[in-house]
């Protein structure tokens, strides 16, 4: 490959953690955002798991691109991979991204899609699932809730709207406001 490219869709957005040297909004078709993994590690344990994003089969994704230096590449693979990969729950994978700025263009991009046949794999839950699922979990990383309404922020401040995403939100703050309330 000539570039190196990551396409980010959750906090990988607005919290890459590595080095870049150019960021793109881009558009990867054949996968879409979901909160479809069951995290038993940083928003959930094995034994009381969260809810956190993964990229499922099936639609597109409005996401951002980063550009990473050639002589960075192994490094940054490095750091995704132990970031993304802690119970293997996704596959690595090269796609096509297109940007969606006024250059346009496309590029092959490194991209963490959900291993469906993984145990983790939570695609298909009810609303009323995801919603306890996102209650209960809390793990390294903090509270489940925290990283769903971080997610809509983050989001919305990047132009993205997700209105499954949102809607899920909604039904979480109810939640919450419900179980204050007793």
């Amino acid at each position: 490959m000539q570039e190196f490219w990551v396409f980010g869709y959750g906090s990988l957005m607005w919290r890459p953690g590595f080095a870049y040297e150019e960021q793109r909004p881009a558009l990867l078709r054949g996968a879409h955002r979901s909160l479809c993994v069951l995290s038993h590690v940083h928003r959930g344990t094995p034994e009381k798991p969260g809810l956190v994003l993964g990229l499922d089969l099936g639609g597109s994704c409005r996401g951002t691109a980063f550009r990473v230096a050639p002589e960075n590449w192994a490094e940054v693979r490095a750091y995704l991979v132990a970031r993304e990969q802690v119970t293997n729950v996704y596959r690595e994978a090269l796609r096509r991204i297109s940007f969606v700025d006024t250059k346009g263009g496309a590029a092959a991009a490194l991209v963490f899609l959900i291993d469906r046949r993984h145990p983790q794999y939570a695609g298909q839950l009810s609303i009323a699932e995801q919603v306890n699922l996102i209650l209960q979990g809390c793990g390294i990383s903090g509270r489940c809730p925290d990283y769903v309404r971080s997610t809509v922020l983050h989001l919305r401040e990047l132009g993205i709207r997700d209105p499954e995403l949102e809607a899920l939100l909604q039904a979480v703050d109810d939640a919450e406001a419900l179980v204050q309330v007793r």
